[in-house]
């Protein structure tokens, strides 16, 4: 059985319905997880994601802010709620999935100043980042879990479009990568998208609004991220190498967000 999970940082999930729909009838992904879906739980297109297959819903939302959802073609089963975010907000989200525990995550921005001190909202994001590490480090490594999300974090140097600029600039300072390698090294995640296009290839998800023609610019960053445990390892390699990609192709459409989807198989 194959299993298709994407997350999409959707920028309002009501504007972009339309495209969310033509995502899934090129891509069929299993399991769609949206973040910054910017609504209520009772104000999210349902109607719409029955129409394209995905029927199965777990929904975070909030008003005009946050918000994160996890849309299926199989039914979804209850998984641990990881109540993570300090401030309240409506940033995480969890199903099981054919046996799959997913956790899809919004993780804060972090503002400007890339110092705890002065900025609450970068203190805010490593301790999101401290809190999640400790609960993964308490997780079975042989357990078939995903942590997917926008964790707001490029954790490479080719991850972005110019290290050592953006070794100053929230979302690649040396705190923030280093948040997310002990992340990455709780359990031995797999980042999958990486398994697929090693270093030192460049490899993006998030370009800003401000660049007229993005692919021209590519001034871009790897903020969407799908890690799975070790005891998804043959789950994932099942046909001899891992099977990930963004889906850039998603930037170029009419009033896009500016992420793309970034998708990833497992045959279970």
């Amino acid at each position: 059985m194959r299993l298709r999970i994407a997350t999409w940082n959707i920028n309002s999930v009501r504007m972009r319905v339309d495209q969310v729909a033509r995502f899934v009838a090129e891509q069929a992904p299993d399991v769609l997880c949206l973040q910054e879906i910017k609504c209520r739980e009772g104000e999210f297109p349902v109607n719409a994601f029955v129409e394209m297959g995905l029927p199965y819903l777990k929904i975070a939302g909030q008003k005009g802010w946050h918000g994160v959802a996890i849309a299926s073609r199989l039914p979804l089963e209850d998984a641990p709620e990881l109540g993570l975010c300090r401030e309240g907000h409506a940033r995480c989200v969890s199903a099981k999935v054919a046996g799959v525990e997913i956790q899809n995550f919004y993780i804060p921005a972090g503002g400007d100043v890339p110092d705890r001190t002065e900025n609450p909202k970068f203190d805010h994001k490593l301790d999101f980042f401290e809190k999640l590490t400790a609960e993964m480090a308490k997780r079975d490594p042989k357990d078939p879990l995903i942590v997917t999300g926008d964790l707001n974090v490029a954790p490479g140097e080719h991850d972005v479009w110019n290290h050592k600029y953006m070794s100053k600039v929230v979302s690649h300072t040396p705190v923030e990568v280093a948040a997310m390698a002990a992340l990455k090294a709780s359990i031995g995640f797999i980042d999958l998208p990486r398994e697929c296009i090693p270093e030192p290839q460049k490899l993006f998800s998030w370009w800003s609004y401000r660049a007229l023609d993005f692919r021209m610019s590519n001034r871009g960053l790897r903020l969407d991220h799908i890690l799975a445990s070790p005891g998804l390892r043959d789950a994932a390699f099942r046909l001899g190498c891992a099977s990930a990609r963004v889906h850039d192709d998603c930037r170029e459409w009419a009033k896009p967000s500016d992420h793309a989807p970034v998708s990833a198989d497992l045959v279970l």
